[in-house]
């Protein structure tokens, strides 16, 4: 089974909706490689907006964050529901922010991934590791029992239905930097773990992105690398130049 490149983009909290319509219209101008999948993971507030334009087939948007619950007394949450009435067919899951920011749990976050499912979004699941645990050595042992804690909770069926993003949060923001062999390195660990886990098949058709601060400049020789089937890409994809760039990587 051939594994989907795919080119992530998450604006994170930048951008109003007017900003964000101007965007998108100026990337999907753009010739967009159509052998790739190109994901915009945008403000909920400008999902349904993003969704109205006339964009290309393979360019879908998706949400940041989701929660487990389809209704109720959740003030501020996004159910799974609310996100698909928008157009939108991907979400993140755990992302670091998440897990740094707001306390969120590897179980939970696999509660998340299956709330997702269930609704058919495909989960964009985050694992990663720190400075201090890189530096320890304890970097792939980290980053397998996230995934082991959070896919406990999932059936073999629906771990063949995600997307893993790996971030290297060590390297963002503390001036130190991943090579692609490091980037490598772990996305081959985590297909070995996949393959031990839940066979040669499901291992060899999900799709692993890097987001350790993908550019034009450095997506070319990330994306060349054998486990690496693109980027989750935060900075360069709030400008549509550069995240189109970055699209045309592969």
């Amino acid at each position: 089974m051939k594994r989907k490149n795919i080119a992530a983009a998450n604006w994170k909290m930048n951008t109003t909706v007017q900003e964000g319509v101007a965007l998108m219209t100026e990337l999907c101008a753009h010739d967009l490689d159509r052998d790739a999948q190109v994901v915009v993971c945008a403000p909920a507030t400008h999902l349904y907006s993003l969704g109205q334009l006339s964009t290309p087939d393979h360019v879908a948007t998706g949400g940041q964050n989701i929660y487990t619950k389809d209704s109720g007394a959740y003030t501020g949450e996004i159910s799974c529901p609310m996100l698909l009435s928008t157009g939108a067919t991907y979400a993140v899951v755990g992302h670091s922010e998440r897990r740094a920011y707001f306390a969120e749990t590897d179980e939970f976050l696999g509660q998340k991934a299956k709330a997702a499912l269930s609704h058919g979004l495909t989960p964009i699941f985050c694992c990663g590791e720190g400075l201090e645990i890189r530096k320890a050595g304890n970097h792939v042992a980290h980053v397998m029992n996230q995934l082991k804690a959070s896919f406990a909770l999932l059936t073999k069926e629906e771990v063949a239905k995600l997307v893993i993003a790996y971030e290297p949060i060590w390297a963002i923001g503390t001036g130190e930097t991943a090579s692609p062999e490091q980037a490598q390195e772990m996305h081959a660990a985590i297909r070995t773990f996949l393959t031990q886990a839940y066979g040669e098949e499901i291992a060899q058709g999900i799709s692993i992105l890097y987001g350790g601060s993908v550019k034009p400049a450095n997506a070319k020789e990330i994306f060349g690398q054998p486990d690496v089937d693109g980027g989750l890409v935060g900075g360069a994809s709030l400008k549509a130049d550069s995240f189109a760039a970055i699209v045309n990587s592969f």
